[in-house]
């Protein structure tokens, strides 16, 4: 089932604690789509169940009320939750006894029993592939809820996919949930049910679906300001060649690679840059929202030290810094989670499923750039706790990362048997890229070797917003008034007061810029460079225009109809499209509504 939930009458006798709550201490109420998703789960009574729900929309507080009413029945008698970290262990079991559900986080196959306080337990995907047939014993000795967490980890790796199937195919009941896109192999997901596509290719098949675009709506998570980054970077190969490329420019994908590196060493310009721009814009959220917190989302553990160090000569206060193989790590997150200081930087930690409500602004500082990743980190800055809250994302005017912003609202389900054929495919496997950012050491020695990274200068981009786009294509100098009158929006602004507010400040500007005195071109600039760039800037405005209205007379979101755009007329996101593409798609979108008037 997909869509927006509705809550009407029940047919089914249910326990006191439903629908009227959420299981006792996990939320005040159940929300609209966790009370669908609950009358479909106990009309049903399946066996199996995949629940895919967008971060921030309450999957926890569902799968505990779940488990309660299961309880209650006497369905089950115990619970066994399966989560990616250590650190969501500990979660689980804070929320699980929150509902009342003591659940121990420190068990392992080796342990054996537990106390009989506890009535489940929690446990990681790798510590379910190190000894499935103890958890199989287990889980054949009492009747058994499974919960498996962000369930898209067991094909990480097939021992830990097989592991998960072995150990919990004798379970009474399992819950599947996941957040973010599928993984793009061709590992299948134990219990979670394919079915072949119009292209005959096998799909996973969700048997709930509460998407980003939909949370949206419901006013469950905060819309996200995505705030680009672009300028000129110099660097240096190992053939002793300098390059000076504009990040955000058309380039091939090696060159794009090592422009992003550049801007991002912290010897540069471009990151402390950025770092002063995303805390002023959390300076400007925390006059409405006091707690609001940033975190910086960093490629490799050396490198999350540097952004920590330049955070403290920028704000006079020590940044928190999270390291994935420290034992202290969960601690620091929740020490900083209830907390009032400003900064976290962290390179895996808190990249998905991690609780940190107050985050409110975000720094993309890494070289992972796969759809999955992207939308993990995301993830963490989009939990609502009240109307009006807005979250900040900074981010590399980078192709791929354009892209992703501008298609949060559209949804995607596993696919096996893909295969990748382009390197820049939105399912291209991030294993590497995961491995990478997991390790503690960034790159190997040779390609260390390889690369200087001479000097980088930052210029503010674009902010991308609700699908569309407003800014000045890298016109705008860092500190500049321009710059200024984006970051200082409010912290607190309704989806639609936002969008007024941005075209707005773009208008203003433009309005500027004709009243002011035309400058003789410079000695050496190409006029067709230059209106080439203005006629895809006024192709994009059009086009963003265009959506807008299909928006107001359908219903439906930006991101979803550039997403249907782009399939029928093929190419890019529209950030990176062409002329000859965007005129096709503003052609398209206007026979759309010449159809649907006739």
């Amino acid at each position: 089932m997909t869509g927006r939930p509705e809550a009407d009458s029940l047919p089914i006798a249910l326990t006191p604690a439903w629908p009227e709550r959420a299981a006792w201490g996990t939320a005040p109420s159940l929300r609209a789509w966790q009370t669908t998703a609950m009358r479909q789960y106990f009309e049903e009574q399946p066996r199996d169940f995949l629940a895919v729900a967008t971060p921030g929309a309450g999957k926890t507080t569902f799968a505990l009320s779940v488990a309660a009413e299961l309880l209650g029945r006497r369905i089950v008698d115990r619970i066994t939750v399966v989560a990616p970290t250590e650190h969501l262990k500990l979660q689980w079991a804070e929320a699980a006894a929150r509902a009342g559900i003591p659940i121990d986080p420190t068990y392992s196959a080796g342990k054996g029993k537990t106390s009989q306080d506890f009535v489940g337990i929690a446990v990681t995907y790798a510590g379910v592939a190190v000894n499935p047939l103890a958890m199989r014993i287990r889980t054949e000795r009492f009747k058994t809820l499974v919960i498996l967490d962000e369930v898209h980890h067991a094909g990480d790796a097939l021992s830990w996919g097989e592991g998960v199937r072995e150990a919990f195919e004798p379970a009474t009941r399992r819950l599947a949930l996941t957040g973010t896109p599928f993984r793009s192999d061709i590992n299948p997901i134990p219990f979670v049910t394919y079915a072949p596509g119009a292209d005959g290719v096998p799909r996973s098949v969700a048997d709930y679906t509460y998407g980003y675009a939909h949370a949206l709506a419901d006013h469950v998570v905060r819309p996200v300001l995505f705030m680009a980054y672009s300028g000129e970077m110099t660097w240096r190969t190992r053939a002793g060649d300098e390059i000076a490329a504009r990040l955000g420019e058309p380039l091939t994908k090696d060159l794009t690679a090592q422009a992003l590196r550049t801007a991002l060493d912290p010897s540069g310009s471009w990151i402390p840059s950025v770092l002063a721009a995303a805390d002023s814009r959390l300076t400007e959220v925390r006059r409405h929202v006091p707690d609001a917190g940033g975190l910086v989302i960093a490629s490799d553990q050396d490198t999350a030290r540097s952004y920590a160090k330049t955070l403290k000569q920028i704000t006079g206060e020590p940044a928190t810094v999270v390291l994935s193989d420290e034992k202290a790590s969960s601690k620091k997150i929740t020490e900083f989670t209830d907390s009032d200081r400003r900064w976290m930087v962290a390179v895996r930690m808190v990249s998905e499923g991690v609780d940190v409500p107050r985050l409110a602004v975000g720094v993309y500082a890494t070289r992972t750039s796969t759809p999955l990743f992207f939308a993990q980190a995301v993830g963490r800055f989009v939990r609502a706790r009240s109307r009006g809250e807005t979250a900040s994302v900074f981010l590399p005017s980078v192709p791929s990362l354009l892209g992703f912003a501008s298609e949060m609202e559209v949804e995607r389900d596993h696919v096996l048997g893909r295969k990748v054929t382009d390197e820049g495919d939105i399912f291209a496997a991030e294993n590497d890229l995961l491995a990478e950012a997991n390790a503690g050491e960034g790159a190997s020695d040779e390609l260390e070797m390889s690369f200087e990274a001479l000097g980088s200068e930052a210029r503010f981009d674009r902010v991308l917003f609700d699908g569309g786009e407003f800014g000045h294509a890298g016109e705008v100098h860092v500190g500049s008034e321009e710059e200024m009158d984006f970051l200082g929006i409010p912290g607190l602004l309704e989806p639609g007061q936002m969008r007024e507010l941005l075209q707005q400040r773009q208008t203003d500007r433009a309005r500027k810029q004709k009243a002011a005195p035309k400058q003789e071109p410079r000695a050496g600039d190409s006029v067709a460079e230059v209106s080439t760039h203005e006629q895809l800037a006024v192709l994009r405005r059009e086009l963003n225009g265009l959506v807008a209205a299909w928006h107001h007379r359908t219903g439906q979101a930006h991101g979803i109809t550039h997403a249907a755009l782009r399939k029928e007329c093929g190419g890019p996101a529209a950030a990176v499209a062409t002329a000859d593409q965007l005129h096709a798609r503003i052609d398209r979108i206007r026979d759309w509504a010449t159809r649907k008037s006739s």
